[in-house]
């Protein structure tokens, strides 16, 4: 596996290919990532990785500066995976000058959820993304599902940018309790881990209230009781609700009636540490 610490090297070891399969990443690697760059190689396209902790998509009061930089690991998993190229630029490679010139993201899907409770959260994933897949130019992205507000805003900018990248998505991988693996897991206390698989229940439960549903009063009551719920265990729940995939909007009477249309998606914060999940049905 090659290693560019710079733009210029990783057009070097590019050369004049650029049909890569892509998989960025902050590092800290787990095997939920180790699962997408999987996929990428899948393909049958060359894999480039970047690890790069993204400072703009951090809140000043966020984990920043102690957000866990774990580098010869993560270059020993992705060596595992088969990866051909890692770009791990330094922040003054990536950002030489202040970065004014930033993507907006769309309102009704970049500032809700997420969005809401995380303000400039997304501008700064898509700034990032955008430098990122103009650095290494690939064929093709791949994205995990666990973020999941993060892939649509993703897909709506390859869109709406006419960008000749092909985005594939990575199902959620989960440990044997059911937890969502991310990288914030490690935060957790012995107590707070076996608590953790609390939230997936939860999405769970409001997802099987929620396809039952036949009225929106009944769905906003299924919401309020799975809130109440995290509650009730110690949880500080930012939303537990239910949405349509394809745009994230609230579903509206027929949607309940449609299968296969609609997502529950939850964030909430155990102790210090603020965890997401999400699932289709």
């Amino acid at each position: 596996m090659q290693i560019a610490r710079t733009v210029r090297e990783l057009r070097s070891a590019l050369g004049t290919n650029r049909a890569a399969a892509f998989v960025p990443t902050m590092g800290n690697l787990h095997e939920g990532h180790l699962s997408l760059a999987r996929i990428a190689k899948a393909t049958g396209r060359p894999l480039v990785a970047s690890i790069f902790v993204n400072r703009l998509q951090f809140a000043p009061h966020e984990d920043f500066d102690s957000y866990p930089r774990t580098f010869e690991a993560d270059c020993d998993k992705l060596r595992s995976a088969g990866c051909d190229l890692l770009f791990a630029p330094g922040e003054r490679e990536l950002y030489p000058v202040e970065q004014t010139c930033r993507i907006t993201t769309p309102p009704g899907l970049g500032d809700v959820l997420e969005g809401a409770f995380r303000p400039g959260f997304f501008e700064g994933v898509a700034t990032v993304v955008m430098k990122l897949f103009g650095c290494v130019q690939p064929a093709v992205a791949v994205f995990g599902t666990k973020d999941y507000q993060q892939l649509m805003v993703v897909r709506r900018m390859v869109e709406q940018f006419n960008l000749p990248i092909e985005v594939l998505a990575g199902p959620t991988l989960r440990e044997a309790d059911g937890l969502a693996m991310s990288s914030r897991n490690g935060y957790l206390d012995a107590a707070q881990r076996a608590e953790a698989p609390a939230l997936a229940r939860a999405l769970q439960a409001l997802a099987q209230r929620a396809a039952g549903a036949r009225s929106l009063q009944a769905l906003a009551d299924a919401e309020h009781e799975a809130m109440a719920t995290l509650q009730a265990r110690g949880w500080k729940p930012d939303y537990l609700t239910v949405r349509r995939r394809a745009d994230l909007a609230p579903p509206q009477a027929a949607d309940l009636a449609t299968p296969d249309t609609l997502v529950t998606l939850g964030a909430a914060r155990l102790g210090t540490t603020r965890l997401i999940d999400n699932l289709e049905f």
